[in-house]
């Protein structure tokens, strides 16, 4: 017997965030964005009335206003979107314990076997029309037999519609649609496919799984095996979803970085909020790695070190990250962006000791980083702050940056 898997996902959140608070949004382009002072000026969210005039995410502010010199821009207000985002997985706990966040606005739902699911479409158009009618916010919902197709249903229509994808109609439904549709075939993958001659997921579906194989290794057996509907992987409970396998911040200055001075508020800003998350995640990182962004070309470089012991402690991460930096850059040329990323990290509470740390000092140390965690959680993040963030702020990762922004949608 099938399973019966959904996807649902609310459409724009941000933007439809945004309108229940300012209702004169409503009706009209308006999207959410950066701070354009602050050169974060991309678009997070836009309204179908802004998607309609070209408006797409990640593009710059100005270039939407271009396109469309009506759009009303808000900032974002991540708080709203995290609590309206809980209120929606607390409506599909009432259907199933099978569901898997897909980011903050998409989540999978196994109901199969649910008594109060019953038949999908009929639960998905009443989680549909429960989610409307109590928090205001619409969703597009997909119904099939594998999480690969359901994601496809809901983005097959949208805003507020249920598509059911079926062992009778998916190819119908799914093979003429661009490859670049299937989850996880990202553009460079698109990119070779053309060179191959595959536009379409169901040209994608007919190509010979081994040749798919020698030119994307596993993942074009992966990619073959999803075109053709061939996905058995669980929707997982809480609990059951994978560890990280980093934890990572990164930001775009205000103004370059053309001295070590500018850079120390951004990276021991960065290094906490790695830090912090690392100390609830109950992780220890055994590296650190720093990327930098130049900012005439806008490009990426990245170094990389074994830190001295497992850590979680924020002052360890801040000495590797600036030890980077003196390592790796001259600053004869301006930066625009920092990253810091925690890797190789480890989830065992035992500890390998050694014969050159000084415990009693990192003891102490790990005591002052709860506290403070335990401070900023309670007070707000600019409650306690370093020296060198308090020197020079506007340099800082911004405090709701710290906390939101980083919410990755994890693999399958």
């Amino acid at each position: 017997m099938d399973r019966v898997i959904l996807h649902a996902d609310l459409n724009a959140c941000y933007a439809s965030v945004e309108q229940l608070f300012d209702p004169s949004l409503r009706g009209r382009p308006m999207a959410v964005g950066g701070d354009r002072e602050k050169r974060h000026g991309i678009i997070l969210a836009k309204s179908q009335e802004a998607k309609l005039a070209g408006v797409k995410t990640g593009m710059t502010i100005w270039q939407a206003v271009q396109l469309c010199p009506e759009l009303a821009v808000v900032p974002p207000h991540f708080e709203r979107y995290i609590y309206f985002s809980r209120q929606v997985q607390k409506i599909y706990a009432e259907y199933t314990d099978r569901i898997e966040p897909f980011g903050i606005d998409e989540s999978w739902l196994d109901i199969s076997g649910c008594l109060r699911a019953g038949d999908g479409l009929r639960c998905a158009n009443e989680i549909r029309e429960r989610v409307k009618r109590e928090l205001g916010l619409t969703l597009s919902v997909g119904v099939s037999w594998n999480k690969i197709f359901a994601k496809l249903g809901s983005d097959y229509k949208k805003p507020d519609a249920v598509t059911a994808v079926t062992r009778e109609n998916w190819r119908e439904l799914v093979w003429p649609l661009p490859a670049s549709e299937l989850l996880y075939v990202g553009r460079a993958s698109e990119k070779q496919l053309r060179l191959l001659g595959v536009r379409t997921i169901g040209e994608l579906a007919a190509v010979p799984c081994e040749r798919l194989k020698r030119f994307f290794g596993k993942h074009g057996e992966v990619m073959h095996d999803y075109a053709n509907g061939l996905d058995a992987s669980p929707v997982l409970r809480a609990g059951e979803y994978p560890r990280a396998k980093s934890v990572g911040n990164g930001t775009t200055t205000p103004r370059d970085i053309c001295t070590r001075e500018d850079a120390v508020p951004v990276l021991v800003s960065l290094c906490e909020s790695v830090g912090e998350r690392l100390r609830r995640l109950g992780a220890t990182a055994c590296t650190l790695t720093l990327e930098l962004r130049d900012a005439a070309g806008l490009s990426w470089i990245s170094r990389r070190a074994p830190l001295p012991r497992p850590t979680d402690c924020s002052a360890e991460l801040i000495c590797a990250a600036l030890a980077l930096v003196d390592a790796c850059h001259d600053w004869s040329r301006p930066l625009r962006s920092l990253a810091v990323r925690a890797e190789q990290l480890i989830f065992s509470p035992d500890e390998q000791l050694d014969c050159f740390s000084s415990y009693p000092e990192l003891d102490a140390q790990r005591s002052l980083d709860r506290a403070i965690d335990s401070l900023r959680a309670r007070f707000g993040a600019g409650a306690v702050m370093r020296g060198a963030v308090f020197a020079d702020p506007d340099m800082a990762c911004p405090p709701m940056q710290e906390k939101y922004s980083f919410v990755r949608k994890p693999g399958l």
